[in-house]
């Protein structure tokens, strides 16, 4: 009898340099983790914020998206993308290090709060272009599969781990002390990041550097190509609509619910724990369903039941909606290791950078509109209308993939095939 573990197998682990990154985006994610909790609870609870001033923050912490998400892939894609991670890892704790200093000092406002999440956002557009970009150079494209899997399931790990870490700490020692874990956590992947020895030759264009031309070069190649188009346009609708849930969730919980940050962060770990089996059958599930087909799928089928949150009452219903949110998690890590991998193995080397941001600026442009937009319907309808509208409109988000080819594509498509749909775009 042949016993099945989910458990992935070492595969690219063997490789010191695939190591020293997965260290590196294990403490990372840590940091972010924390500091996803944090930041909302050091404007609730250490500056008394209402609603919308939550919503802004949330904007704050993603309008990098809209203001550098284009040229951000130009930029890279003329840089060492090791260098670039390391140098904007170190600047975000930098950054996230002067909430503590500032609350200490009785400087702490609102505005300071916009400041950060506004900076550390930007660097952060900067950051995840280049890790998506660095990937296929160190590991490879017939790797990227199990890289990207991996790489989710310590994501997933520390999206459990991070909120059950920061919960207990925004308790004892209050939110702004809290994000002190979250600027150490990415101080310490910067430096494991200069561990890793595989390095990129510094990239040499064959024309004048043209900011304008380069940008146009990525966007061309992702507009022409249908499913490259659809992933977009459904990631757009979908993290739209996230956010918006997402900016009212903790409100939801802290004010409607009466949960305290233990309680929070056990909401959020739950999350986590559905991101890890995600990961953790994410290759599975693409290969039995097929790689297309998952892309449209795991949002139909997942986001339904972040509809439960908004019909929960104190008491054990809101553990019950929590599961309804890890689903919602562990679909979408599914979704995104399918897509990454279709995205990393259609680009060439020299568009990596342009076509991630690209894709990321359409597919996330929309994210500070959303928390925008769920600090406005919150203070206008409430945090439980606001929910309701946010499970409908991810729900939604499925709508684009299923009307594409990706609807029975059952692969990404190979090397060789890859190499002459780029030959026929004249990429």
């Amino acid at each position: 009898m042949t016993r099945i573990s989910i458990l992935p197998r070492p595969g690219v682990l063997r490789d010191p340099d695939f190591r020293r990154l997965f260290a590196a985006t294990a403490f990372g994610q840590l940091g972010d983790r924390v500091v996803f909790l944090a930041l909302p609870l050091v404007a609730l609870t250490a500056l008394q914020a209402d609603e919308f001033q939550v919503g802004l923050l949330t904007t704050m912490t993603t309008a990098g998206s809209l203001l550098v998400g284009l040229p951000a892939g130009a930029w890279v894609d003329r840089m060492r993308k090791r260098s670039v991670l390391i140098s904007t890892d170190l600047a975000r704790a930098l950054v996230l290090l002067t909430i503590p200093l500032a609350w200490w000092a009785d400087l702490l406002s609102i505005w300071w709060l916009y400041a950060v999440a506004l900076v550390h956002g930007v660097l952060t557009v900067f950051f995840d272009v280049a890790y998506v970009s660095y990937l296929p150079h160190l590991v490879g494209r017939d790797h990227l599969m199990e890289s990207n899997s991996k790489l989710s399931a310590i994501r997933s790990t520390t999206s459990i781990s991070g909120p059950g870490l920061a919960g207990p700490m925004v308790d004892c020692v209050g939110a702004p002390v809290t994000v002190l874990v979250g600027s150490a956590g990415m101080a310490l992947s910067g430096v494991l990041a200069i561990g890793i020895r595989k390095r990129e030759r510094k990239p040499e264009p064959s024309r004048p550097p043209q900011l304008g031309r380069e940008i146009r070069d990525g966007l061309k190649f992702v507009l022409r190509n249908p499913g490259l188009r659809a992933i977009m346009l459904g990631d757009a609708t979908f993290n739209l609509f996230l956010v918006m849930y997402q900016a009212m969730l903790l409100v939801f919980l802290e004010r409607e619910i009466g949960l305290g940050s233990f309680g929070i962060g056990a909401v959020l770990s739950g999350m986590g724990g559905g991101a890890l089996v995600g990961a953790l059958v994410a290759t599975r599930i693409s290969r039995w369903v097929g790689q297309g087909p998952v892309i449209w799928l795991a949002p139909l089928v997942t986001c339904p039941p972040t509809a439960l949150m908004a019909s929960a009452r104190p008491g054990w219903s809101v553990y019950a909606a929590a599961v309804g949110l890890a689903g919602l998690s562990l679909g979408g890590v599914v979704r995104v290791v399918a897509q990454s991998s279709f995205q990393q193995v259609l680009a060439p080397d020299r568009l990596l950078g342009r076509v991630s941001a690209t894709a990321r600026f359409v597919s996330w442009g929309g994210i500070p509109l959303g928390g925008l937009s769920g600090g406005a319907l919150g203070s206008a309808f409430g945090a439980t209308a606001t929910l309701w509208i946010g499970a409908v409109g991810m729900t939604l988000s499925a709508v684009p993939t299923f009307l594409s080819p990706l609807r029975s594509m059952r692969t990404a498509p190979k090397e060789e095939a890859a190499a002459l749909v780029r030959r026929r775009m004249g990429t």
